[in-house]
């Protein structure tokens, strides 16, 4: 069985904090389930997010007087950063050689979404700290409640990862790989390939690769146990076995939001409609228990 595993950057950098001894002691957690996982018969390819891992070096980028490096240059780098962490723990756990691949996705260079900066990166900035910056800002809202200023850049659809041949061809192989960090480093083909000032979801490139490897499942996993509705309300309610058309439905209705969950399900139903077997939605610690059908949101065709 191929069994796709995404997980969520801020399911790695518990709180937010991405010094490397927090994302070790949280890889080390999540390897102990994909050990399970790979013992159990399955080949694994794992990809994983890079938000506050691209937030911690624009910070640092900011505060120092370093050169500037490229958005997609960060993404790379934290693509190595993440996925090293993973081959290490994963390569202690299992007879395999792990790989990690840095990934490339190909966005059309036509896409609305790439003039329409949306998705926010990088520190909190004052209003007088914004106004200096030479890329664009918005106005947003910390954990705490404060008002404060982000960096914005586009986010726009993947339509192809670059490296999906190579990528199947470990993947057939039976050991693990680790790929597609962030969503991919954004890149636009022409006469060659440039690199996108933007970041792409992750949840879509994941699906993508899903398709390219001939994926049985799809699991997302988070740092919540499951898909609610009503989410953070007196009325929240848990999803524990969906059909893609009821799934479909609250989607539809404006039930999951933007940044969230929303991508998680968008991607999941798609991969259904392309012909998966499974959707999973499960909190990290539940990954090996959400693939057996013990937790989760279970999402089938239909």
């Amino acid at each position: 069985m191929r069994t796709v595993v995404a997980l969520g950057g801020n399911a790695l950098a518990p709180g937010g904090e991405a010094t490397i001894a927090a994302q070790r002691e949280r890889i080390e957690e999540t390897a102990d389930e994909l050990r399970t996982l790979h013992e159990a018969g399955h080949d694994l390819v794992v990809t994983h997010g890079n938000g506050p891992q691209v937030g911690a070096l624009l910070r640092q980028q900011d505060e120092s007087d370093a050169p500037e490096r490229p958005l997609d240059v960060l993404v790379a780098e934290t693509q190595a950063q993440i996925g090293y962490l993973l081959q290490r723990a994963l390569g202690e756990r299992v007879d395999a050689s792990v790989a990690s691949v840095v990934t490339q996705v190909a966005v059309d260079p036509e896409d609305p979404a790439l003039d329409d900066p949306s998705k926010p990166v990088g520190p909190y900035l004052s209003a007088e700290r914004a106004r200096e910056r030479e890329f664009e800002t918005r106005e947003v809202t910390t954990p705490e409640g404060e008002t404060a200023h982000r960096r914005v850049v586009p986010s726009p659809e993947p339509t192809r990862v670059l490296e999906g041949e190579r990528i199947e061809t470990l993947a057939a192989d039976g050991a693990p790989v680790v790929c597609a960090g962030g969503g991919g480093v954004p890149v636009v083909e022409g006469d060659g390939i440039e690199g996108v000032a933007a970041v792409v979801d992750k949840d879509h490139t994941t699906r993508l690769v899903a398709e390219r490897v001939g994926a049985d499942a799809l699991v997302m996993a988070t740092d919540v146990p499951c898909v609610y509705t009503a989410f953070g309300t007196p009325e929240e309610s848990r999803l524990e076995d969906v059909t893609a058309s009821e799934l479909r439905e609250h989607l539809e209705s404006g039930e999951f939001e933007e940044g969230s969950m929303r991508p998680k399900v968008e991607a999941c139903l798609r991969f259904l409609e392309a012909g998966g077997e499974r959707a999973v939605v499960a909190g990290t610690d539940d990954v090996a228990a959400a693939v057996d059908g013990d937790a989760g949101t279970q999402i089938r065709p239909g």
